[in-house]
């Protein structure tokens, strides 16, 4: 497993949407962000975006795993990364946000990432088509972060 930096323009848009439902959002965060993607053979199996924030902070803004390779621990690696880029000399934090639940709110905190903020209303207001996990639509959007 290979994991490599990529132009925003050739990240993989299809990939992303596993993660973000919103190709306009996607779209927008891409502009100014990092890509990375993680191939096995020829095959692009996860990727993520990274993108500065100023004064030492950066966000996660998506990290997703093709359905096919899910489970196989690709994600952490990703994640694990992750961390690593961002956490470069200056660094002070790395931020995402995620739902209030569901198996990413686990996966970010075995990380080691604590809850910093809720934004409500996030998933309402940023997205035309609801979300729904579990049968449980996602209102509420949780800020998550390390510190370096």
């Amino acid at each position: 497993m290979l994991i490599k930096p990529v132009p925003s323009p050739d990240a993989p848009l299809e990939l992303l949407l596993e993660a973000d439902p919103s190709v306009d959002e996607i779209r927008r965060y891409l502009e100014n962000s990092s890509c990375y993607v993680t191939t096995i053979g020829n095959e692009t199996v996860g990727a993520y975006v990274i993108q500065p924030m100023g004064d030492g902070v950066y966000e996660l803004m998506n990290i997703a795993v093709a359905p096919a390779h899910q489970g196989n621990g690709i994600g952490a690696k990703l994640l694990e990364h992750a961390i690593k880029m961002a956490g470069k000399p200056g660094a002070r934090r790395l931020e995402l946000g995620t739902g209030t639940f569901g198996y990413q709110l686990a996966f970010y905190q075995r990380a080691g990432f604590r809850v910093v903020a809720v934004e409500r209303d996030h998933f309402l207001t940023h997205y035309d088509t609801p979300i729904y996990e579990n049968g449980i639509q996602h209102k509420d959007r949780l800020r998550l972060a390390i510190e370096y």
